[in-house]
């Protein structure tokens, strides 16, 4: 499965640089031009690792990474800076970065290190835990159908299978695939699961959400 990157940068060269240099080695990426619509995606989505410019217009790099550490978000950072010097990788690792580079870099240096931050990680989620109704065992998807009656196996294609394991671990993940096979996980999971659903995050893929409500 494709990683997804967010990369926050208010140097737009050095952003679609370093943009088209990741996805063409294979990640997912989203990016931001300042910190404060950096903060807005986060609201919405969740990401694998995060690369954060320090120097900013606005809010800066160290400011925004207190912020969303303040708030508990746990993704791996790596904070990149013109600011060379140990007391600048102390102030950037102490705020809650993963890692530290300096500018500039070379590209695949820093796909190394998104790489071991993102290794380093525990899973946030596990296939056992779960969205309510839904349980996997031996490989394969039940749905919880009620008391004392067996779970029915929600008969997946393999294609559907590794979309709703990726999906699900955890919910909220954007993911890549074919309209075709999200389009028909999506049918089959809203023919018997009310309270989530599958959609469509435009020109990234798709991911699973709560539903606010029940379907009636």
């Amino acid at each position: 499965m494709k990683k997804n990157i967010f990369v926050i940068d208010d140097d737009k060269m050095l952003r679609d640089t370093l943009a088209l240099g990741l996805r063409k080695n294979n990640f997912n990426v989203i990016c931001a031009e300042s910190a404060e619509s950096a903060t807005q995606i986060l609201n919405r989505i969740s990401v694998d690792a995060i690369v954060l410019d320090r120097m900013m217009a606005g809010q800066d790099g160290l400011s925004f990474l207190n912020q969303i550490r303040r708030t508990g978000n746990k993704t791996p950072v790596i904070m990149l800076t013109a600011l060379s010097g140990s007391e600048n990788a102390i102030a950037g690792l102490s705020t809650g970065a993963n890692d530290y580079m300096t500018k500039p870099f070379q590209l695949q240096e820093l796909i190394l290190r998104i790489n071991n931050i993102i290794n380093q990680q525990t899973p946030k989620q596990s296939l056992n835990t779960l969205p309510n109704g839904l349980s996997f065992v031996d490989n394969e998807f039940f749905v919880d159908t009620g008391d004392n009656i067996p779970n029915k196996l929600l008969s997946l294609s393999n294609e559907e299978k590794k979309l709703l394991q990726n999906l699900v671990t955890p919910v909220g993940t954007i993911v890549s695939a074919t309209p075709m096979v999200a389009k028909r996980l999506r049918n089959k999971i809203n023919g018997v699961l009310s309270n989530i659903d599958i959609i469509t995050v435009r020109g990234m893929g798709y991911k699973m959400i709560h539903n606010q409500a029940v379907k009636k």
